[in-house]
């Protein structure tokens, strides 16, 4: 958003571990304006960076890219300093064991880390900022995202993870429009066109876990056994989404207090969807940002939900922000943990038999990862989000399986609170459960941190322990038998139907359909060449509650049976599907290709599909009509604009998308 310039007031924080023996910043107090006025005729206060020195040093410096300088003051006196573009560096006789105040206005204009979403349009903010596209998908929003090294594009700080500082931003943003940030909002000024949000945090945080969105967000408020405001955010307009994108978080919440044993660290925990969000979710300190994809409605909760992202970023409050990583060599310190424990607490919500099966579902990953020789120590700092995530869970599940569940979370409680608001190594997480069981964990170490193998019988004995899990295993019928024929009216878990399903699709009968909803999905997914005598069961998979099951039965209805279109084009004409629309596109894409139907309306089916690749809708929505249009061959002038666009687009998977298909749309 070029013509918005904000100002921040402020600042300054965390640097490369070199600079941490030498300073410690403190404390941080930012203020940030958004506004349409030009910089020379705004005028804002100042705030401040607080640091101590702890040798004496002649400079100290901050990360800031691309920014700049004015009013620079030491301790209220000018001082002589230093614009890079990368960093501002201080020059001044600083010495041991005295206290700084470091001041300043900046300017900047970000490419990284703040994203300003549908923000192009020049009617969007007047001066007295009504919303002028209330009834467009577009939504305006600021928000950041600085994991990484990336907080420095918008907010002067330390590229590193080593220091820890209490942020306290203040935001100046349009009236209509919610700040949310970390700590707790401890005020709201309003004026009649803008308003000022303060709010403070008590206690020191990592900078790339700073955090401000700004848009337009009702709210909902609950508290958890421990007195914690949960401030679960959504838009004005998904009121009735609330409840099933938030579902069980309280509980959630109130488990892993009780599970890790150490009360939640912050003032207050705060969670709030954004448009196109480059990741599913972001543990910033108090304050998660997550991808608006995950706002659903009831009936897509069965197929996707957000209660695993919404347990592994509260996780991450714990590991990942109170304690933190030196470094990426430890990164499983965040990830595994925090993947470890969102299992626990979905096993509190869904079952010991959940608990297995997704165990088993990321034993499955690494093995594929394993034989494919992509698999890597999990001290190694480039290792796959699959070994950070996944192996990290497995390792704390055989961990906690080695030294018993008692020793376990003593040893989690003790590390938490000995290390807490500091950095930690792996070493540091061992020692502590070495203490407490006694046992010598180098062989464990060795084993499964530095080896680079993924040990797949082990974890299979693990998973053997499991009743649930050996039926599961035991159950095959690669090679058909007499048993298959009764497996799917049997008793058996519904993991292990789909199984038989995915083996013997020819097999299937009428009273197989009587099964649950996951079952007759894997009936749909499998069985695409329908008999005529499973007709009608097949047809009532589209009254099923699940938009993946809709979307593939439709399809395989409408190629099976092409005299009875008309009749599934009416069952599902007002079904829209996931927050992507998979069921609305698929409808339209096959409206399109249907020889000889509702021809005075394929116009209209073919503008409504070229609509959804506009940039108004998020990148989910647009991905799914280019590549239906490139299907059918339809990517016509509007298409091939927007697709241009798209090659530009912030959220990188989705640039690539876009490049990948421009080569194949050029003859």
């Amino acid at each position: 958003m070029k013509n918005i310039v904000f100002l921040l007031c402020c600042c300054a924080n965390l640097f490369y571990a070199q600079q941490t023996d030498y300073v410690d910043f403190t404390e941080v107090k930012a203020v940030l304006a958004f506004s349409q006025m030009k910089v020379d005729s705004t005028v804002f206060n100042s705030y401040q960076i607080k640091f101590e020195v702890l040798k004496q040093t002649d400079s100290v410096y901050l990360d800031a890219i691309n920014m700049k300088f004015s009013n620079v003051s030491l301790n209220k006196s000018k001082v002589k300093f230093k614009n890079d573009g990368k960093k501002l560096i201080i020059y001044h006789g600083f010495k041991a064991s005295k206290t700084y105040t470091l001041n300043f206005l900046f300017f900047t204009s970000p490419k990284k880390a703040m994203y300003f979403i549908d923000w192009n349009n020049e009617d969007a903010v007047t001066s007295s900022y009504s919303d002028t596209f209330r009834n467009s998908p577009e939504k305006k929003q600021i928000w950041t995202q600085g994991q990484g090294k990336y907080t420095s594009h918008w907010l002067p700080s330390i590229d590193d993870m080593n220091d820890k500082i209490e942020f306290d931003i203040s935001c100046v943003a349009p009236k209509g429009y919610e700040v949310i940030s970390n700590g707790k909002m401890v005020s709201k000024r309003e004026t009649p066109t803008y308003n000022l949000w303060e709010f403070d945090m008590e206690k020191p945080m990592s900078s790339y876990l700073v955090a401000l969105v700004i848009g337009k967000y009702s709210k909902n408020v609950e508290y958890s056994k421990s007195g914690i405001p949960l401030e679960m955010y959504y838009y004005p307009e998904d009121s009735l989404k609330f409840e099933p994108t938030y579902r069980y978080t309280k509980q959630m919440f109130d488990f892993l207090e009780a599970e890790i044993g150490v009360p939640y660290p912050w003032q207050n925990y705060k969670q709030v969807p954004v448009k196109d969000f480059l990741y599913a979710g972001m543990e910033n300190t108090s304050a998660t940002i997550f991808a608006d994809s995950f706002v659903i409605d009831s009936i897509a909760f069965a197929d996707k939900n957000y209660v695993n992202v919404n347990a592994h970023e509260l996780a991450h409050q714990w590991f990942g922000d109170l304690v933190t990583e030196t470094s990426g060599t430890h990164h499983w310190l965040q990830e595994g943990f925090a993947t470890y424990y969102a299992l626990l607490a979905e096993r509190d919500i869904f079952g010991e038999h959940y608990y297995y099966w997704q165990l088993y579902e990321y034993a499955q990953e690494l093995l594929n990862q394993d034989r494919a020789g992509g698999s890597t120590s999990l001290l190694d700092p480039k290792s796959s989000s699959t070994t950070f995530y996944k192996k990290g869970a497995w390792v704390l599940h055989l961990l906690r399986e080695r030294v018993g569940e008692k020793a376990f979370k003593a040893a989690v409680k003790n590390y938490l609170k000995k290390y807490a608001f500091k950095n930690v190594e792996t070493e540091n997480f061992i020692t502590e459960v070495e203490k407490v069981s006694g046992e010598d964990l180098t062989d464990f170490v060795k084993l499964w941190l530095k080896n680079k193998v993924f040990n797949y019988d082990e974890v299979l004995n693990s998973l053997k322990k499991s009743a649930y899990m050996q039926e599961y295993l035991m159950v095959d019928c690669e090679v058909y038998t007499s048993k298959c024929s009764d497996y799917l009216t049997s008793g058996i878990s519904d993991e292990a139907k789909i199984k038989v399903i995915s083996q013997i699709p020819n097999q299937i009968r009428k009273e197989d359909f009587k099964n649950s909803l996951k079952v007759r999905q894997a009936i749909a997914r499998n069985v695409s060449k329908i008999p005529l005598q499973l007709k009608t069961e097949y047809e009532s998979l589209l009254n099923d509650e699940s938009y993946v099951t809709i979307e593939t039965a439709l399809f395989n209805l409408w190629q099976n049976f092409p005299q009875e279109r008309q009749k599934y084009f009416e069952k599902t004409k007002d079904i829209q599907g996931f927050s992507d629309k998979n069921v609305r596109m698929l409808w339209l894409a096959l409206q399109l290709v249907s020889p000889d139907f509702e021809d005075k309306n394929k116009r209209e089916y073919f503008n409504a599909l070229t609509r959804y690749t506009s940039p108004q809708y998020g990148f989910e929505v647009r991905q799914n009509a280019f590549q239906y249009l490139h299907q059918i061959q339809a990517c016509k002038d509007v298409c091939k604009k927007h697709l241009k666009q798209a090659t530009k687009h912030h959220n990188w998977r989705f640039q690539k998308f876009a490049k990948a298909l421009i080569e194949k749309e050029t003859p």
